[in-house]
Protein backbone atom coordinates (compact mmCIF):
# COMPACT_ATOMS: atom_id res chain seq x y z
CA UNK A 1 0.00 0.00 0.00
CA UNK A 2 2.84 2.27 -0.87
CA UNK A 3 1.89 5.78 -1.82
CA UNK A 4 -1.19 5.91 0.41
CA UNK A 5 -1.61 8.10 3.46
CA UNK A 6 -2.70 6.58 6.79
CA UNK A 7 -6.41 7.32 6.26
CA UNK A 8 -6.35 5.80 2.80
CA UNK A 9 -4.59 2.66 4.11
CA UNK A 10 -7.19 2.37 6.86
CA UNK A 11 -9.97 2.85 4.28
CA UNK A 12 -8.60 -0.05 2.21
CA UNK A 13 -8.52 -2.31 5.30
CA UNK A 14 -12.02 -1.29 6.34
CA UNK A 15 -13.45 -1.58 2.82
CA UNK A 16 -12.43 -5.24 2.71
CA UNK A 17 -14.59 -5.95 5.77
CA UNK A 18 -17.97 -5.38 4.11
CA UNK A 19 -17.28 -3.70 0.74
CA UNK A 20 -19.26 -0.67 1.93
CA UNK A 21 -17.34 2.47 0.95
CA UNK A 22 -19.39 4.84 3.14
CA UNK A 23 -18.97 2.76 6.29
CA UNK A 24 -15.31 2.11 5.50
CA UNK A 25 -14.73 5.86 5.19
CA UNK A 26 -16.38 6.48 8.56
CA UNK A 27 -14.36 3.73 10.24
CA UNK A 28 -11.20 5.10 8.62
CA UNK A 29 -11.78 8.47 10.26
CA UNK A 30 -13.48 10.52 7.56
CA UNK A 31 -16.39 12.75 8.54
CA UNK A 32 -19.80 11.04 8.69
CA UNK A 33 -21.28 14.01 6.82
CA UNK A 34 -19.05 13.50 3.80
CA UNK A 35 -18.36 9.76 4.14
CA UNK A 36 -20.45 8.81 1.12
CA UNK A 37 -18.63 11.25 -1.15
CA UNK A 38 -15.24 10.42 0.36
CA UNK A 39 -15.87 6.69 -0.09
CA UNK A 40 -16.86 7.15 -3.74
CA UNK A 41 -13.83 9.39 -4.34
CA UNK A 42 -11.49 6.89 -2.70
CA UNK A 43 -12.81 4.00 -4.80
CA UNK A 44 -11.93 5.80 -8.03
CA UNK A 45 -8.51 6.88 -6.76
CA UNK A 46 -6.10 4.71 -8.78
CA UNK A 47 -3.71 4.04 -5.89
CA UNK A 48 -6.55 3.11 -3.52
CA UNK A 49 -8.27 0.92 -6.15
CA UNK A 50 -4.96 -0.87 -6.82
CA UNK A 51 -4.42 -1.41 -3.08
CA UNK A 52 -7.94 -2.86 -2.73
CA UNK A 53 -7.42 -5.15 -5.71
CA UNK A 54 -4.06 -6.31 -4.40
CA UNK A 55 -5.46 -6.96 -0.91
CA UNK A 56 -8.40 -8.92 -2.34
CA UNK A 57 -6.02 -11.00 -4.43
CA UNK A 58 -3.86 -11.78 -1.36
CA UNK A 59 -6.98 -12.74 0.59
CA UNK A 60 -8.18 -15.04 -2.21
CA UNK A 61 -4.82 -16.82 -2.27
CA UNK A 62 -4.75 -17.10 1.50
CA UNK A 63 -8.32 -18.43 1.87
CA UNK A 64 -8.40 -20.36 -1.41
CA UNK A 65 -11.73 -18.66 -2.14
CA UNK A 66 -11.75 -17.63 -5.76
CA UNK A 67 -14.39 -16.52 -8.22
CA UNK A 68 -14.07 -19.89 -9.95
CA UNK A 69 -14.68 -21.80 -6.74
CA UNK A 70 -17.73 -19.69 -5.84
CA UNK A 71 -19.10 -20.11 -9.37
CA UNK A 72 -18.58 -23.88 -9.17
CA UNK A 73 -20.62 -23.99 -5.94
CA UNK A 74 -23.40 -21.93 -7.55
CA UNK A 75 -23.34 -24.37 -10.48
CA UNK A 76 -23.73 -27.38 -8.16
CA UNK A 77 -26.88 -25.82 -6.75
CA UNK A 78 -28.21 -24.28 -9.96
CA UNK A 79 -27.83 -27.41 -12.06
CA UNK A 80 -28.68 -29.92 -9.33
CA UNK A 81 -31.13 -32.74 -10.06
CA UNK A 82 -33.35 -33.84 -7.17
CA UNK A 83 -33.41 -37.38 -8.57
CA UNK A 84 -29.78 -37.82 -7.50
CA UNK A 85 -30.95 -37.79 -3.87
CA UNK A 86 -33.08 -40.92 -4.27
CA UNK A 87 -32.51 -44.60 -4.96
CA UNK A 88 -34.16 -46.42 -7.89
CA UNK A 89 -36.85 -47.52 -5.42
CA UNK A 90 -37.65 -43.92 -4.46
CA UNK A 91 -36.03 -43.92 -1.02
CA UNK A 92 -33.79 -41.12 0.14
CA UNK A 93 -30.12 -42.09 -0.17
CA UNK A 94 -28.05 -42.00 2.99
CA UNK A 95 -25.83 -38.93 3.23
CA UNK A 96 -22.71 -41.07 2.83
CA UNK A 97 -24.03 -42.33 -0.52
CA UNK A 98 -24.51 -38.86 -2.02
CA UNK A 99 -21.93 -37.56 -4.47
CA UNK A 100 -20.36 -34.14 -3.79
CA UNK A 101 -22.68 -32.27 -6.19
CA UNK A 102 -25.86 -33.74 -4.67
CA UNK A 103 -24.62 -33.09 -1.12
CA UNK A 104 -23.77 -29.47 -2.02
CA UNK A 105 -27.33 -28.87 -3.29
CA UNK A 106 -28.89 -30.25 -0.09
CA UNK A 107 -29.70 -27.60 2.49
CA UNK A 108 -31.21 -29.78 5.21
CA UNK A 109 -32.71 -33.16 6.04
CA UNK A 110 -35.27 -33.57 8.80
CA UNK A 111 -36.35 -37.01 9.97
CA UNK A 112 -39.74 -37.19 11.66
CA UNK A 113 -40.57 -40.36 13.54
CA UNK A 114 -44.22 -41.45 13.67
CA UNK A 115 -45.26 -44.11 16.14
CA UNK A 116 -47.89 -46.25 14.36
CA UNK A 117 -48.60 -48.43 17.40
CA UNK A 118 -47.84 -52.11 17.99
CA UNK A 119 -44.13 -51.23 17.92
CA UNK A 120 -44.29 -50.02 14.35
CA UNK A 121 -42.47 -46.82 13.51
CA UNK A 122 -42.61 -44.80 10.31
CA UNK A 123 -39.87 -42.40 9.32
CA UNK A 124 -40.72 -39.37 7.22
CA UNK A 125 -37.79 -37.57 5.60
CA UNK A 126 -38.21 -33.90 4.81
CA UNK A 127 -35.55 -32.50 2.53
CA UNK A 128 -34.79 -28.96 1.54
CA UNK A 129 -32.53 -27.87 -1.30
CA UNK A 130 -30.67 -24.60 -1.62
CA UNK A 131 -32.27 -21.88 -3.78
CA UNK A 132 -31.82 -23.03 -7.37
CA UNK A 133 -33.22 -19.85 -8.96
CA UNK A 134 -30.98 -17.67 -6.78
CA UNK A 135 -27.91 -19.65 -7.84
CA UNK A 136 -28.84 -19.50 -11.51
CA UNK A 137 -29.45 -15.75 -11.17
CA UNK A 138 -25.99 -15.26 -9.68
CA UNK A 139 -24.45 -17.34 -12.49
CA UNK A 140 -26.36 -15.28 -15.06
CA UNK A 141 -25.12 -12.04 -13.51
CA UNK A 142 -21.57 -13.34 -13.57
CA UNK A 143 -21.97 -14.14 -17.27
CA UNK A 144 -23.43 -10.69 -17.97
CA UNK A 145 -26.83 -12.06 -18.95
CA UNK A 146 -28.73 -9.53 -16.86
CA UNK A 147 -28.31 -5.78 -16.71
CA UNK A 148 -29.08 -4.21 -13.36
CA UNK A 149 -30.84 -0.89 -13.76
CA UNK A 150 -28.86 1.89 -12.14
CA UNK A 151 -30.31 5.28 -11.39
CA UNK A 152 -27.97 8.24 -11.55
CA UNK A 153 -29.04 11.51 -10.01
CA UNK A 154 -27.15 14.78 -10.04
CA UNK A 155 -27.20 16.35 -6.63
CA UNK A 156 -25.40 19.53 -7.53
CA UNK A 157 -24.00 20.95 -10.72
CA UNK A 158 -20.27 21.57 -10.80
CA UNK A 159 -20.76 25.23 -11.58
CA UNK A 160 -22.86 25.58 -8.41
CA UNK A 161 -20.18 24.06 -6.15
CA UNK A 162 -17.93 26.01 -3.87
CA UNK A 163 -14.16 25.88 -4.24
CA UNK A 164 -13.99 23.65 -1.16
CA UNK A 165 -16.49 21.16 -2.64
CA UNK A 166 -14.58 21.05 -5.94
CA UNK A 167 -11.31 20.44 -4.11
CA UNK A 168 -13.01 17.60 -2.25
CA UNK A 169 -14.10 15.98 -5.51
CA UNK A 170 -10.61 16.28 -6.90
CA UNK A 171 -9.05 14.78 -3.80
CA UNK A 172 -7.23 17.90 -2.81
CA UNK A 173 -8.79 18.10 0.66
CA UNK A 174 -7.55 16.43 3.87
Amino acid sequence: MAGLNDKQRRFVEEYLVDLNATQAAIRAGYSEKTASEQGARLLVNVKVADAISEAQSRRSKRTQITQDRVLQEFAKIGFSDIRSLFTEGGNLRSLSDLDADAAAALSSVEVVTKNLGDGEVEYVHKIKLWDKVGSLTQIGRHLGMFVDKTEVRTVKKIEDMTDEELKGLLGESD
